[in-house]
This record gives C-alpha cells, sequence and structure tokens, in this order.
C-alpha cells in the first residue's frame, strides 16, 4: 500500500496545484490501493488527474486507453510539459519512433502509455504487453471516455465493447474508468461491460454553474443573430453545425464578416491543423461538426454554441461543456428548428437496428423537451442525469426573463391519474389524446374511452397539456423509461401530488398564443392564395363551357380543397361537392394546381430534403416503383416523379439507373448537353416522343446533382 499522507506534496511536486479538487483525493487513495473505479466528474473537473498521480506514485506503467488521437496528444504533450513520462502509440508514427518508445517503456522511462482500444487488444500488442507486466508492471488500466463503451451512451463506439477481455486476460490488474457523463443506465452499462470487481462509484455533480444556458428560435435572420452573440462574446468559441455543408457555409460567412474561423469536420485533410491553430488562439471561432469533440482541452473556450440542433442531451452537455473549463464565465446558446428535426429523424431512419432507432429517437425528443422547455434549463440538464437542483439558477434564460408562474396542481392530478388509469404503459401524447377525449383507433382499441380520465382534459390544448408533461418529468413528479419508448411511470413524487400533499407550479408561455396567431396569419395566407389560383382554374374551365364557375364546384367545395390539399385522385373524390364524374373531368387540373402549391411551399432548402421526400426515398430505397410508392402514399406517380428529381438534384442516394434505363439516360443526357437544364420543353422536342417528361425530369435532376459535387469538388 502506498502511503497517502503526502499527496498533497506529490500534487504540488508534479502538477504544482496546492489543494486537490472536490473528491479527487478519496478516488487517488482508492486508487492506490488497487480498487476497481467508476469515476463520474464533469468536464474540466480534474478526472484525468485521478489516474496520472497514482499512475506516478506506483511503480510500473499505467496504460491509458483513449478513443482519438487527438486526446492522446493533447494529454500526453501536457504531461510532457509537466516533465512526466508519458507517451502514446498510434497510427501516426512511422515504425523507428515506435520502437523508440517501446524501449523507453521498458527501461522504465514512461509512466502513462496512451493506446486505443482497438491497438491495446491487436495481438502484436498483447505480446508487447506481456513483456512489459514483466520487465516492468502494469499498475492499471485507466478507460478514459468510458461512456463510449455503453449504447445509451452519446457516443458509443462497439470497439470499447471488446475491453471486457481485460478483466479475463489480467484479473490482477485494477480498471479504472473515467467518463464525463452518464446516466444511470451509463453507468450501470460501463460497470457490466468492463467487468469492474465492486467497483467504487464516484459522481461528482454535473452542475456547471459558470455556463449560462439559453435556447433562440431559429429565423432566417439567425445567422446575424449568431454573427451578433460572437461579437458579443470575449475570447473564442465553438460553433457546432449538424452537417459538413453548414459547417463550410457558417465559416465563410463568419471570415467574410471579418471573425477569424475554421472549419473542422471529417472531410477536412487537414483537421489537426486547424485544431491546433484554435487551441493556439490562431483562430478564434472554430466551426465543427461532432467530430470536433474529445480531447478538447482548451480551458478558455467562453461561448458554444448550438446552430443546428444536436442528437441527444448527454451530447450536448457534453459539447457546451466545452467551455469554460476554467471556471470563468461562459455562454451555451442553442438555435432551435424544427427542420433540424426532420433532418435528424432521417438520419435516424438510416440506422438498420430498430433497436438503435429507438434509443435515438427518445434522446432526440429528451433534446426537444429541453429547447421547448419553460422551466430553469439547468434543472432540466440535472434531471437528465438523475440529478436534483432545486431553486432559480439565475443563469439561464428561462430563469433570467421567467414566463408566468400558475398552480397547476388539478391538471397535474388528472395528468397522473390517467397515466395511472392507462396502466403505466403508455407515453405523453397517447395520455393527452386520452384526457382531451381522443376517439382514435389506439384509444378505442385499449378501451381508454370508458376510462373516467377519458376527455377530462378538453378545456387545455395539447400543447398546454404537453407543456404540463414536460414540466412533470423534469421536476421528477412523473418517470420516464429509458428504453427508448418514453413509457411514462409513476414515482414516488407522483403519488404526493395525487395525495394533494404537494402542489405543481407550472411556467406557461402565453407568448405562445401569439407564435400561433402569427402561424395562423401565415396559413391563412397561403390558404387565401391558393384558393384563388382555384377560383382562377375554375373560372378558366367556366368560360371553355360557357356556364357559371358555381356550376363547376361551389366556393365551399374550393374551401374544402384549400384545407385538404388532397394529393391523389382517391382523395380528391372524397371531398364534399366532388363526386366521381366531377372527379374523372376536372381531377387531374385541380390536383396539378394543388400539387404544384403544395410543393412550392416546402422548405426551400438545396440539399435537404423535406419530409415527404424522405418518406418517398425510403420507399425507393426498398425498391418499390414509382407507380408502388404513388398507390403506398397515395400521391399521384408525377408527385413520386417530382420527389426523386429533387432527391437526385440534391444528391441523395436514389439510384437513377433503376428508374431510367442506362442507354435512355445516356441519350437524354445528350439532349440536356444540348439545350440546357432550365426547361424540360426544348429537351422533350429534341428527343421526341419515344421520350416521357417523367424520365427526362428523373434525369435532368441526377445532372444537377452530379454538377453540384463537381462545382463543390473544384
Amino acid at each position: 500500500m502506498v502511503q497517502t499522507q503526502h499527496l498533497e506534496s506529490a500534487l504540488k511536486d508534479f502538477f504544482g496545484y496546492s489543494v486537490f479538487r472536490p473528491g479527487q483525493k478519496q478516488i487517488i487513495e482508492e486508487a492506490l490501493n488497487n480498487q476497481d473505479l467508476l469515476v463520474i466528474m464533469p468536464t474540466g473537473g480534474g478526472k484525468s488527474l485521478c489516474f496520472q498521480l497514482p499512475a506516478l506514485l506506483k511503480p510500473g506503467l499505467m496504460i491509458v486507453v483513449s478513443p482519438l488521437i487527438a486526446l492522446m496528444q493533447d494529454q500526453v504533450d501536457s504531461l510532457q510539459d509537466n516533465g512526466i513520462g508519458a507517451t502514446f502509440l498510434n497510427s501516426t508514427l512511422d515504425y523507428a519512433t515506435e520502437r523508440s518508445r517501446q524501449q523507453a517503456i521498458l527501461q522504465g522511462k514512461i509512466k502513462l502509455l496512451y493506446v486505443a482500444p482497438e491497438r491495446l487488444l491487436s495481438e502484436r500488442f498483447q505480446a508487447f504487453l506481456q513483456v512489459i507486466i514483466q520487465r516492468v508492471g502494469v499498475t492499471g488500466f485507466a478507460i478514459d471516455e468510458a461512456h463510449c463503451v455503453s449504447e445509451w451512451g452519446h457516443d458509443f463506439r462497439p470497439e470499447y465493447r471488446n475491453l471486457s477481455q481485460l478483466r479475463r486476460q489480467y484479473p490482477q490488474i485494477p480498471v479504472l474508468a473515467l467518463t464525463a457523463t452518464a446516466t444511470a443506465r451509463v453507468q450501470e452499462d460501463i460497470v457490466q461491460q468492463l467487468q469492474l470487481r465492486q467497483p467504487k462509484i464516484h459522481l461528482n455533480s454535473f452542475n456547471r454553474a459558470n455556463i449560462s444556458y439559453s435556447v433562440e428560435t431559429k429565423t432566417k435572420n439567425s445567422y446575424q443573430h449568431l454573427l451578433q452573440a460572437i461579437k458579443e462574446q470575449p475570447g473564442a468559441g465553438i460553433v457546432y453545425c449538424l452537417s459538413r455543408r453548414k459547417v463550410e457555409e457558417i465559416t465563410n460567412k463568419l471570415q467574410a464578416d471579418g471573425i477569424k474561423a475554421l472549419a473542422y469536420h471529417a472531410g477536412i485533410s487537414d483537421r489537426s491543423g486547424n485544431q491546433t491553430k484554435f487551441l493556439r488562439d490562431d483562430a478564434r471561432v472554430m466551426v465543427a461538426t461532432i467530430a470536433f469533440g474529445m480531447g478538447i482541452n482548451k480551458p478558455d473556450v467562453r461561448f458554444v454554441f448550438h446552430y443546428d440542433l444536436p442528437r441527444s442531451l448527454e451530447s450536448f452537455y457534453q459539447e457546451s461543456g466545452r467551455a469554460g473549463r476554467d471556471g470563468e464565465p461562459a455562454q451555451s446558446k442553442l438555435f432551435f428548428s424544427f427542420g433540424d428535426i426532420k433532418t435528424i429523424d432521417y438520419l435516424i431512419g438510416q440506422k438498420s437496428d430498430p433497436n438503435e432507432q429507438r434509443i435515438a429517437k427518445q434522446q432526440l425528443n429528451q433534446v426537444i423537451d429541453y429547447a421547448e422547455g419553460s422551466t430553469c434549463r439547468r434543472t432540466i440538464i440535472l434531471g437528465y442525469f438523475g440529478e436534483r437542483f432545486v431553486g432559480n439558477c439565475q443563469n439561464c434564460d428561462n430563469c433570467l426573463n421567467p414566463k408566468p408562474i400558475e398552480n397547476w396542481t388539478i391538471e397535474a392530478q388528472k395528468f397522473l391519474s390517467c397515466v395511472a388509469r392507462c396502466e403505466q404503459r403508455f407515453g405523453m401524447k397517447h395520455i393527452i389524446d386520452v384526457l382531451r377525449g381522443s376517439k382514435s383507433k389506439k384509444v378505442q382499441q385499449y378501451g381508454h374511452h370508458l376510462l373516467s380520465t377519458h376527455g377530462i382534459g378538453k378545456d387545455k390544448t395539447p400543447e398546454e397539456w404537453k407543456t404540463l408533461g414536460r414540466a412533470l418529468l423534469h421536476q421528477g413528479l412523473v418517470a420516464e423509461s429509458d428504453d427508448g419508448y418514453r413509457v411514462l411511470k409513476l414515482n414516488k413524487q407522483s403519488w404526493t401530488v395525487l395525495r394533494k400533499q404537494q402542489e405543481v407550479q407550472i411556467a406557461i408561455n402565453r407568448n405562445q398564443e401569439k407564435i400561433k396567431a402569427a402561424a395562423n396569419n401565415t396559413y391563412r395566407e397561403e390558404a387565401e392564395a391558393l384558393f384563388e389560383k382555384l377560383r382562377k382554374l375554375r373560372k378558366q374551365i367556366a368560360d371553355e363551357q360557357s356556364v357559371p364557375p358555381y356550376v363547376i364546384f361551389a366556393d365551399s367545395t374550393l374551401k374544402v380543397m384549400v384545407q385538404r390539399q388532397p394529393q391523389t385522385k382517391i382523395a380528391f373524390a372524397k371531398i364534399s361537392g366532388v363526386n366521381e364524374y366531377k372527379a374523372e373531368q376536372y381531377g387531374e387540373q385541380f390536383l396539378s394546381v394543388i400539387q404544384e402549391f403544395w410543393r412550392s411551399h416546402q422548405p426551400k432548402t438545396s440539399s435537404s430534403p423535406n419530409e415527404s421526400q424522405l418518406a418517398t426515398l425510403k420507399l425507393h430505397q426498398q425498391g418499390l416503383s414509382i407507380k408502388e410508392i404513388a398507390t403506398q402514399r397515395e400521391f399521384s406517380p408525377r408527385t413520386i416523379c417530382q420527389h426523386l428529381s429533387d432527391l437526385l438534384a440534391m444528391s441523395q442516394p436514389v439510384e437513377i439507373n433503376q428508374l431510367v434505363a442506362r442507354p435512355r439516360k445516356e441519350i437524354i443526357l445528350k439532349a440536356i448537353a444540348k439545350n440546357g437544364d432550365q426547361s424540360l420543353k426544348p429537351i422533350k422536342e429534341t428527343l421526341g416522343d419515344n421520350y416521357n417528361y417523367e424520365e427526362i425530369r428523373l434525369v435532368r435532376g441526377w445532372w444537377q446533382g452530379e454538377q453540384k459535387k463537381q462545382q463543390k469538388n473544384t
């Protein structure tokens, strides 16, 4: 056993600090006693010291498992700067350098060796490890970023799962697992996957009191708001974006506006060079995807702005936590957009494992709950990690600009009672449907239309019930299953509310009514525009037939068309005022106007498919033909063809050769090269009657997508 009474002296000698941070000393003492450990400390809390100091005080070598080269480099540089024997072995080293470092290890000159999990478990390294054990000994395996072992964590890495071999192969060597973020589920998974033996678990508070949290709705002017926020902040910062394209776009704009900004994503060859410039203050802002993450130990980052929605609350906490590692005031701002939700939903849909999809969907919904929450942001974040935060933090937008607080105890009792009567087997949407008296198929299927709680909440809107449901979750007054299904469960606190032992106070955003009013105004304007287009078409047809317009369709029928916006003849025929004859006579003409209007009012993004296009893409990838997709979606084949054409132009994964035979595609491409891609008519005239507009439109979409790729690469 290593004596611990002089730990403060060792701390000063090796690292220059006079006192330990909270929790560090006890962890180090247990590590010195060869105890398995699970250490959860927030970013900047000093968890690295918890394995570094024991490594220096014990004879032998500490092997540190690290997932990223950048992380290894950063920690080794810091240790070497303190005169400590540390090194790493990874794929960046040439043969001579690797041999030199191996010799230094066997000569006892190295106290900490950083390796990736793949290298550690490789046959070649395992042979070297046996030599290390015989000659200098191994004092422990420190698994850094241990949340990577869990599929419930925010950065799951399958190779981390294999680290369980360490316990089987080297049962006498202690294992220290360390991470900045881990929910109770992830903690349990880490212990199980790494086969820790009766580990001591140290869980520090997740509260980063120096970070101010805020959420801003993303609008057309959000870039200007981002620019202004950056100008108002001192020092360096990070802007996270969801895609490489968005990273490049924001970086270029910031540079044009005089901000020293650099981009970071997996497609940049010199990522490490940009990272170095940022760490060295040669650049003030790093605009990055989540590829820029672990190992960024720059302590003086003053702000982290999420320009796009993060995929989970855990990753948001981890990324925003890169600000203010020095304990000084820092800012976290999230720009919230429903368009981002569709994008992430699409990415989730690309996962092959249904279980992974379910988990990812739950994680996304938790981020949405945070963004739309009206209570203290800190309460929501800490509650996610199972930590209760009581009181007003006075360091988030909701606390600094509080919304009116109202007593919703009675409504909460109704809500919780409904959860109980539904046998705690359903999520929030179903509970709200029951409360509001829905007669949906699902409600009736389970007999919930017969419950006493059915319809007792008709006086509140779905959004108001959702606000209450979120508040109950955030305040710990109801629980949610963590298996991805988001099933609501009663807990001890729920019963204190139901028994009238506790009141429920929630913040109500009365501005929601203004937002809804604005949305309704927008909808009315759009509805009026479509109504006028349909009236114009009706007048044209009526004039051709020399009859009054109302003979074709009454105004009331046109209004229903506007309201429902049917996309197929079947749906068109179901409208009041449309019989089978009129559907056959006028259906195509009216549907054409409605479909064109619908397409023109979809979000205009050059490379981001909308929800309907994504649904078409998914069916196409399942091998369905255009006709089969149209039938399944109740759209016209022309609309599906337009979807696929737009997707091709966005370089989405549509198989053009599955839609148009290769020889015909080549002939159409020649016609496009001759006539340009602005109009289909001259292309069709060049090709003649053997080619139809649908296949021309598809090939043009593919051609446009290829042109964009070439422009991007030049």
